[in-house]
């Protein structure tokens, strides 16, 4: 079902990692950790990190500067996706969102489920797109950025990786504005 056309080259793109957390440093956050070392294994190239409070205007900030960035192309933040009264990062995010990506979600609690089982619910992931820019919106256990890493980004983030990806369309995330006379 997927494969990789080893013929087409690898397409590497600029990734930026935000933790969502009251207590978290970058000495102990783990699952910041774990995206980096996949991306970077992955032979992407990790253009900022950063560490942002439970806030909802602080990590809309940090997303929307990121994707008017031209070199990040992904956003992945960690964090914030549960219930509690302190979990933002979606109602953060997605007003950002120009374009949602419903089967991101879909395909992240799949995944989650043959883990964790019904725990998968508690888990608000989501994913979407802004300014050209993909941004996926993570749990913060280093084994959920696991599981979206190696489930989902990774292939769809490799241009060679068939029938289709990510990276194939980059380039015409913003039609929309071109097409009604917005910003490009």
């Amino acid at each position: 079902m997927n494969r990789i056309d080893e013929s087409r080259p690898f397409i590497p793109v600029g990734i930026a990692v935000l933790t969502v957390s009251d207590t978290r440093t970058l000495a102990d956050d783990r699952s910041g950790d774990t995206l980096v070392t996949r991306i970077t294994e992955a032979g992407h190239a990790l253009k900022d990190r950063a560490i942002v409070p439970d806030d909802r205007e602080k990590i809309a900030a940090q997303v929307k500067a990121w994707t008017e960035d031209d070199a990040i192309d992904v956003v992945i933040t960690t964090g914030g996706t549960g219930f509690t009264g302190r979990d933002v990062t979606p109602e953060a995010i997605e007003p950002l969102f120009e374009k949602r990506m419903d089967g991101f979600s879909h395909a992240f609690h799949r995944i989650s489920y043959d883990k964790i089982g019904t725990s998968t619910i508690q888990s608000r992931a989501t994913g979407g797109v802004a300014n050209a820019t993909y941004i996926f919106v993570l749990p913060g256990s280093p084994g959920a950025c696991k599981d979206a890493w190696d489930g989902i980004l990774k292939p769809q983030l490799d241009y060679r990786h068939m029938p289709c990806n990510f990276i194939e369309i980059l380039p015409r995330l913003d039609e929309h504005l071109k097409r009604g006379g917005g910003k490009a």
